[in-house]
C-alpha cells in the first residue's frame, strides 16, 4: 500500500482519488470547503454518478483536508488536478494553480514522485525541472469525460507518461492498477512529447466537432437532411461514428482552452489548420444564432447551460455563446437551469420552474435533445441529431 496524495478535487483529482483509495491510502487537498466536506460524508462534489455509488458503497482509505501539511507528509506520489484556464492576455494556459501545487509538494513530500495530471503548455514540465532542479515531476495526460471520469480510469484507452526511466514505469504501473483491464496500452514518452499528445488529441477532436457542426450547417442552409449525409459520409469504415453528432459547437473544460493553448504554440510554426479549428467553433454559434433570430421569436427560452447531459459544468458551454449573440440582437432571454444558485445569468433571470418556462417563451434552444421537452416538442431549436453526446 501506497501513500498518495492528490490535489484537486475536480473531475480528474476526483477520479483518481476514488479509484487509487481502493488500494492506497489516499489523501485529497482542495481548497474548496464544501467539497472537503461533500468527501468526508461519503458523497460525489460534482456530478458523476458512479463516484457517488463508490463514495457510498464501497470501503475505501480516503480523507480529505484544507490543510496542505496534513495532505502531502510522507507521500509516496503526489498527484496534480488543478484547473489551468487559458490566459487570452498572456496567450498561454495560467498555470499559477499547478506551480503553487509542485512548489508545496516538493518542499512537504521530499520523497515522492509527483505527477501532473492538470493539462498543461508544451515544454511546461521540462522547464519545470529545470527551474527546481529535479527528475521528480512527471507529466502523465488524462482522457477523461465529463460524467464519465470512473468509467474512463477503468477502462483507459491509454496510459501514457511523460518519463522514460524507472520512474516512470512506476507511475504507469500504479495508473494501471486502478484500471479494471489488463491490456491497457502503455506509452513512455518524454515530457514534452507527453504534452503535446494532450493538446493533439482534444484539438483533434475539436476538428471532427466542428466539421460535423459545418456539414450540419451547409445542409441546414441548404434545406437538406444533415442526418442522411453525416450517416452516408461516416459509413466509410476510415471516418466511421464518434464525435459527429451536430452541436451548438464544442465547449466544456478542455476542448476551448486546449485549441487555444495548441494555437499558442504554433506561434513560431506556419499552420493553417490549428487557427481555422479555433475560428470554426464561433462561426459555428454565429451559423445557430442567425437561424434563430430568423424565426423572429418574442421571447427565448435557454434550455439548460450545462454542457451535456450528466455533467452539471456549464464552463464555456456552447449555448452560452449563442445566448450572448441573441441577447445582443435585443432579444428577452430566460435560462431555465436548475444547477444555478443565482437568479440570474449574464443579466437575463432564471426560471427554475420547468412548466412555467415552457409557458412563457416562444422558443426554447437545447443543445441537446432531452425527453424533459418532449411535450413543447413544436417550440424546440436544437441541432441534435441522434439524441446523444
Amino acid at each position: 500500500m501506497m501513500k498518495i496524495s492528490v490535489i484537486g478535487l475536480g473531475y480528474v483529482g476526483l477520479a483518481m482519488a476514488l479509484l487509487l483509495a481502493r488500494r492506497h491510502s489516499v489523501r485529497v487537498l482542495d481548497i474548496d470547503p464544501g467539497k472537503v466536506a461533500a468527501i468526508s460524508a461519503r458523497e460525489a462534489p460534482i456530478q458523476d454518478d458512479e463516484a457517488s455509488r463508490i463514495l457510498a458503497e464501497e470501503p475505501l482509505d480516503l480523507m480529505a483536508t484544507l490543510d496542505p501539511e496534513e495532505a502531502l507528509s510522507g507521500a509516496d506520489v503526489v498527484i496534480i488536478a488543478t484547473p489551468t484556464n487559458y490566459d487570452p492576455q498572456q496567450n498561454y494556459f495560467d498555470t499559477s494553480s499547478v506551480d503553487a501545487s509542485i512548489e508545496r509538494a516538493l518542499k512537504l513530500s521530499p520523497d515522492a514522485t509527483i505527477v501532473i495530471k492538470s493539462t498543461i503548455p508544451v515544454g511546461y514540465t521540462q522547464r519545470i525541472r529545470e527551474e527546481f532542479e529535479t527528475d521528480r515531476v512527471i507529466f502523465s495526460p488524462e482522457f477523461l469525460r465529463e460524467g464519465r471520469a470512473i468509467y474512463d480510469n477503468l477502462y483507459p484507452s491509454r496510459i501514457i507518461v511523460g518519463d522514460q526511466t524507472a520512474r516512470g514505469e512506476k507511475v504507469a504501473d500504479l495508473l494501471k492498477s486502478a484500471a479494471a483491464i489488463d491490456d491497457c496500452p502503455v506509452l513512455l514518452t518524454d515530457s514534452t512529447e507527453a504534452e503535446a499528445i494532450k493538446l493533439f488529441a482534444n484539438t483533434y477532436l475539436a476538428m471532427r466537432v466542428s466539421f460535423f457542426n459545418e456539414l450540419d450547417s451547409f445542409a441546414m442552409l441548404k434545406g437538406l437532411n444533415p442526418e442522411h449525409i453525416v450517416k452516408g459520409v461516416c459509413l466509410d469504415p476510415r471516418i466511421r461514428d464518434g464525435y459527429n453528432n451536430p452541436s451548438f459547437g464544442y465547449g466544456g473544460y478542455c476542448l476551448p482552452k486546449d485549441t487555444k493553448q495548441m494555437l499558442a504554440n504554433y506561434a513560431d510554426i506556419p499552420q493553417s489548420l490549428i487557427n481555422a479549428i479555433v475560428d470554426a467553433n464561433g462561426t459555428r454559434k454565429d451559423v445557430i444564432a442567425d437561424a434563430i433570430l430568423a424565426r423572429k421569436p418574442g421571447k427565448v427560452g435557454i434550455y439548460r447551460l450545462v454542457m451535456k447531459q450528466g455533467s452539471d459544468n456549464f464552463r464555456s458551454s456552447s449555448i452560452q455563446g449563442v445566448m450572448k449573440r441573441i441577447k445582443a440582437k435585443g432579444i428577452e432571454v430566460i435560462v431555465y437551469e436548475p444547477a444555478l444558485k443565482e437568479d440570474s445569468f449574464f443579466g437575463s433571470r432564471v426560471e427554475r420552474d420547468l412548466d412555467s418556462f415552457k409557458a412563457e417563451v416562444d422558443l426554447i434552444v437545447s443543445n441537446r435533445w432531452t425527453e424533459q421537452i418532449r411535450d413543447v416538442a413544436d417550440k424546440v431549436f436544437t441541432r441534435d441529431l441522434f439524441m446523444n453526446d
